[in-house]
């Protein structure tokens, strides 16, 4: 999430004020853009390596939701590139769709019966080619640069 003077981009912010559920999965950095986002809609949040004490205080290391017969499972750190939807998969057995993120490498793959996302960041780009955010439709998860 921004620091200092930042701010999420405008696109994202029209994106999240659509939303029913916000899935965040992790580096808030801050607490208080936790309930900046709950302004928007409801939000799921893991904890992530960059979230201040109060923040990893508060945050859990796994979440599990369920949302509009979505059955969706998030984490923060996925670990490494091999074996991760297979591990991922494992971690969430009988989940629609498993989020992560830690890397801001957006991804989008089907690994079984499960969708695995990693939405990217609309502000922390770093590698990736854009500033990216996952938006799921109908059960439907794809991604967008914002």
């Amino acid at each position: 999430m921004p620091r200092g003077r930042r701010r999420l981009p405008a696109s994202c912010v029209r994106v999240l004020r659509r939303a029913d559920l916000i899935i965040h999965t992790g580096d808030l950095v801050r607490l208080a853009v936790l309930h900046e986002l709950q302004q928007f809609a409801s939000v799921v949040c893991v904890r992530g390596n960059m979230d201040e004490p109060q923040a990893r205080l508060v945050l859990p290391e796994l979440a599990v939701v369920e949302h509009e017969g979505l059955r969706i499972g998030v984490v923060h750190d996925a670990g490494p590139r091999r074996g991760r939807d297979a591990r991922l998969n494992a971690l969430f057995p009988d989940r629609d769709l498993v989020a992560y993120g830690h890397s801001h490498q957006p991804e989008l793959v089907r690994y079984r019966e499960c969708w695995i996302v990693n939405p990217g960041s609309p502000t922390e780009r770093r590698r990736a080619k854009a500033h990216t955010m996952a938006v799921v439709e109908r059960g439907r998860p794809r991604l967008i640069e914002v």
